[in-house]
């Protein structure tokens, strides 16, 4: 028997068992959702966080301890806080991190290359660092304040042997009042001439060894050792204005003084002489204030004019100027500078009395052979060591005190420390 066309064999056809493995496939499914709802937490509102209140933040002192106490100072490994160096270790001077964090509170040092740190200073480290740059450069500036002091004092010598008629007449008025304006007026003209060769030859002196001096102690502040040879060369196209600015400011100051007491010796000349000497006192007494100001106003205009390379009435301008707001303080410093060249002095001049007591002896002759050879020389070599001691030290201390009245005004210590490491 032929089987027809169109007929299929017995059995299930391939869609009814596409369809009963469809139907396996949905119930294995459902299967599974009812398993995978049994595991799940009951229902609420359980997708979201219970509320929490907010996170107090602690205070930086505390935050500070607390890292202090667990890690130390954060930074780098090795290191304290984050660009402040290494932290404090055992070797460090501390007990613990809390130490070494403390270490980072001090300020830092001022840079020192040379004499004096660059930073505004006190008074006793303006005199600490002239008598430190005298005692550093010493070959330098012994040699220039020596040899200028035994060329004025030999000169000086001469004279007084030579001319001593001034200085015997203005000798005689320094241990009594004058009977007269007249009198004084006489005694201070017979020894004008003998005086005034004297007072050049000492400012001629004085300049030369404030210019070469002032060049070494701004060398010294930098750490740069000169040398003789190199402060000439560096102080010589200066000495011009020098020389005008230590003849101009103390003839302002003769000029107060001559202002001052001219009114008494007008009224002494017109008969009323108590009235006149009543006056020249009071005139005196104010021209000494006016002095004294002025004097301190413009006292640092010579280390102005030679490390700022200005000229005569800019310098006293520049001195006004730093000066200005400061006029206490640079007085006590400026009084202080006086006051060592006058403790020098009484040093120098008990030498002399030893020597003079040596010589003479005790009694009347020593006066009556003042102004012998022997006597002048004493007097000259006391001279000398007084002024080879106190001409560095009073220069050191004017420039110095220039420049910490521009490092405090002018920031001059930053460029002092870049030129230092130049």
């Amino acid at each position: 028997m032929t089987d027809s066309p169109g007929r299929t064999s017995p059995g299930s056809s391939p869609s009814d068992e596409r369809a009963q493995a469809a139907q396996g496939q949905e119930k294995e499914k459902e299967q599974e959702r009812a398993q995978w709802a049994q595991d799940q937490p009951p229902p609420g509102d359980w997708s979201t966080s219970s509320p929490s209140p907010p996170r107090q933040r602690r205070p930086a002192g505390e935050r500070a301890r607390a890292r202090a106490g667990t890690q130390g100072p954060t930074g780098p490994a090795g290191s304290g806080p984050a660009g402040q160096g290494p932290a404090a270790g055992p070797g460090s001077g501390g007990t613990g991190p809390q130490a070494g964090w403390n270490q980072w509170a001090r300020p830092p040092q001022a840079p020192q290359p040379g004499v004096i740190p660059l930073r505004p200073l006190q008074a006793g480290e303006i005199v600490e660092g002239s008598v430190r740059t005298m005692r550093l450069h010493w070959r330098s500036v012994v040699g220039i304040s020596l040899t200028v002091a035994v060329g004025t004092q030999t000169v000086a010598t001469v004279i007084e042997r030579l001319w001593p008629r001034g200085t015997q007449e203005l000798d005689a008025l320094s241990g009594e009042t004058p009977q007269s304006p007249q009198e004084l007026v006489d005694a201070i003209g017979n020894g004008l001439g003998s005086l005034g060769v004297t007072w050049l030859l000492s400012l001629v002196g004085s300049i030369t060894a404030a210019a070469l001096l002032t060049v070494i102690v701004s060398r010294a502040v930098l750490g740069r050792p000169v040398t003789t040879l190199e402060a000439w060369r560096s102080a010589r196209p200066q000495l011009a204005r020098m020389t005008g600015l230590l003849i101009l400011v103390p003839l302002l100051l003769v000029g107060v003084f001559a202002v001052g007491i001219v009114w008494g010796l007008l009224a002494a000349a017109a008969g009323a002489e108590q009235a006149g000497m009543s006056l020249m006192a009071m005139g005196g007494l104010a021209s000494m204030v006016v002095a004294t100001w002025l004097w301190i106003r413009y006292s640092l205009a010579a280390p102005a004019l030679m490390l700022e390379k200005q000229s005569v009435l800019g310098a006293m301008r520049r001195s006004a100027k730093l000066v200005r707001g400061a006029w206490w303080r640079v007085f006590g410093i400026q009084l202080m500078s006086v006051l060592i060249t006058l403790l020098v002095g009484f040093m120098a001049q008990a030498i002399v009395v030893v020597l003079d007591v040596v010589v003479h002896g005790f009694g009347e002759q020593s006066t009556a052979d003042a102004t012998d050879w022997a006597s002048l020389i004493s007097i000259g070599i006391a001279a000398v060591v007084s002024a080879t001691i106190t001409l560095p030290v009073t220069a050191g201390m004017t420039a110095l005190l220039y420049m910490d009245q521009r490092i405090r005004r002018e920031s001059l210590d930053i460029e002092l420390a870049r030129a230092a490491g130049e």
